[in-house]
């Protein structure tokens, strides 16, 4: 028996904190570091500074292969007294690990939590679970706690969940052979710089080096989710096989009025939910759900395209089928390039209760344009269309529930020129083509113009007085589109302003914009305050007495005919 304990103590996962006691119930109470005896701690920092080295050679190994080509070393010659070196580390590291595997032997704590893990793995009950939640350690080692095949209508297989592709190129006789031939090399290269500093380019998170560098900020989030809000942490496995690290927090026993909603965050490309966006609906007293990008901290995988919305759909299955929380109660909300997951979210599941999406983008191609030289431009664009297409706002107009876009002024991320410029913001082009679609007769070129104006705004103050300037009848516009909705629900687009006069549809579009849009007057980065973080506004229904008096004060300025159905009774 004590051999197959010291087995399990040289191959088991490093243990961090310990959170509370196993015997302990009762959430709240403060954890402690886990302290390794002075052979364990000597040996695990070895193996630290080892696997950091790898790292590093790993992301430099390019330069370094065409250093040591260029000076001759890489040949029979000197190839052979190198690898004789590289066994002896090996051997040596071996060693050490042994050595460590003694230490934790000798370790009361690590020998108390190392047979919860063996446990816990063999009969993953809840009142293991329970045990096992008190330790954070290695995720790797962590038990599925729900698979994308546990769903009751699995709608996705192995290949994974649907996206929208990019338009195909009409073909014409140019597209033989031997133009496919000739595009050979741009496919290749696209594929390499994809697979290589482009992915690590876009998701700088998922690089081992950074995240080592973030692991004491990102164990000392996970601890104030778990002992100061009782987190429960879990492993979800998505229709890839990818594993994700998610962390749920549970307010519907605590009676506020948004504890029965659920906000699944979407972090951005350098976030984790222990340090992310996560803080903000939980100040607000929401349930929250939390997750990490595959490849990032315990999730496994990369951060593709197809990656993350597999991921996401195992996210949004595990908190119908497990949590238990309907699909009108879920709330997704994004920061930056969670937009890209949100919006697909919103998309295949449009059940949902809203969508909020702070500092995110329209489309991922005009800022990798901006950050390349424009001799790449047609390789960027290839690259982008085929690997990495974030079409956030296509997936958006898809989406037919309440929307709620926060735009950072003074953000110098998604901005193609610099943050002083406010007009570059992708943002703002977010916001054009989601009305564009919901409200195509409104946004005319009068009404575009009259948005831009708006747009234009740095401020409050500015918003404030462009939007006066045009004279805005909120309660005018309010019935207005009123009148065109219906008793059941309504699909976009809404053929409102149809035949309104050009002043009257500029007054539409600055309404619905400043509806959809809420400017935060800070940087990209600065976290979302609760206060900023509401519900999507939502057009009420006229009360079913006044839907004539609600159509003759819409006739304000429109000379058009009232809808069939609504007032013709």
């Amino acid at each position: 028996m004590a051999d197959w304990v010291w087995l399990r103590c040289l191959f088991g996962p490093n243990l961090y904190r310990t959170h509370r006691s196993v015997e302990q119930s009762r959430p709240g109470r403060r954890g402690w570091s886990y302290q390794p005896k002075s052979l364990e701690r000597h040996t695990d920092s070895i193996l630290g500074w080892a696997s950091a080295l790898w790292s590093l050679s790993y992301y430099s190994s390019p330069l370094l292969l065409c250093y040591l080509y260029r000076k001759g070393y890489i040949c029979s010659s000197k190839l052979v007294p190198v690898s004789q070196y590289v066994g002896t580390a090996l051997v040596c590291l071996l060693g050490v690990a042994f050595l460590r595997g003694w230490g934790r032997w000798r370790n009361p704590e690590y020998l108390q939590f190392v047979s919860v893990l063996h446990e816990a793995r063999k009969n993953h009950t809840p009142s293991n679970k329970k045990k096992l939640a008190c330790y954070d350690f290695d995720f790797s080692h962590w038990p599925a706690d729900f698979s994308w095949k546990e769903a009751s209508n699995p709608k996705l297989s192995k290949a994974g969940v649907s996206l929208l592709k990019p338009e195909p190129k009409h073909r014409g006789t140019a597209d033989t052979v031997l133009n496919s031939m000739r595009m050979l090399p741009c496919h290749i290269i696209s594929f390499l710089i994809a697979h290589s500093f482009g992915r690590r380019m876009l998701y700088p998170g998922s690089v081992g080096l950074l995240q080592k560098a973030m692991r004491p900020m990102l164990q000392q989030g996970q601890a104030r989710l778990i002992e100061e809000f009782d987190g429960q942490r879990n492993k979800l496995v998505a229709c890839d096989g990818n594993e994700i690290d998610a962390m749920f927090v549970d307010r519907r026993r605590e009676g506020g009025r948004n504890g029965n909603t659920l906000v699944i965050c979407c972090e951005g490309n350098a976030g984790f939910y222990e340090v992310g966006c996560m803080s903000t609906p939980l100040e607000g007293g929401y349930s929250v759900l939390g997750w990490n990008h595959p490849g990032f901290a315990g999730s496994t995988g990369v951060p593709f395209p197809q990656n993350e919305a597999n991921a996401m759909d195992v996210v949004i299955q595990f908190a119908v089928h497990k949590l238990g929380f309907q699909l009108s109660d879920i709330m997704v909300y994004a920061w930056s390039i969670g937009g890209f997951t949100a919006s697909w979210a919103a998309m295949s599941y449009p059940e949902i209760k809203a969508l909020v999406l702070d500092a995110s983008f329209d489309d991922l191609l005009p800022l990798a344009l901006k950050v390349m030289p424009d001799s790449w431009r047609p390789l960027v664009t290839h690259t982008v269309r085929q690997y990495m297409n974030l079409n956030n706002a296509e997936q958006l107009c898809k989406y037919h529930g309440p929307i709620l876009l926060i735009r950072r002024t003074k953000d110098e991320i998604i901005t193609t020129t610099g943050p002083e410029d406010i007009m570059s913001n992708r943002g703002n082009d977010l916001l054009l083509k989601l009305l564009q679609f919901r409200y195509p007769k409104v946004m005319t070129d009068e009404g575009i113009r009259a948005v831009r104006h708006w747009l234009g705004a740095t401020n409050h103050v500015e918003q404030a007085s462009v939007y006066s300037s045009y004279e805005v009848d909120d309660d005018w516009c309010t019935s207005v589109m009123q009148s065109y909705q219906t008793e059941r629900e309504t699909m976009y687009p809404w053929s409102v302003g149809e035949d309104m006069a050009p002043e009257a549809r500029r007054q539409l579009a600055l309404f619905l914009a400043q509806k959809y849009l809420r400017n935060f007057e800070t940087t990209h980065c600065t976290p979302l305050p609760s206060t900023e973080f509401q519900d999507p506004w939502r057009l009420q229904r006229a009360p079913q007495g006044d839907r004539r008096a609600t159509w003759k004060r819409g006739m304000k300025g429109m000379e058009q005919k009232p809808p069939v159905g609504i007032c013709c009774r």
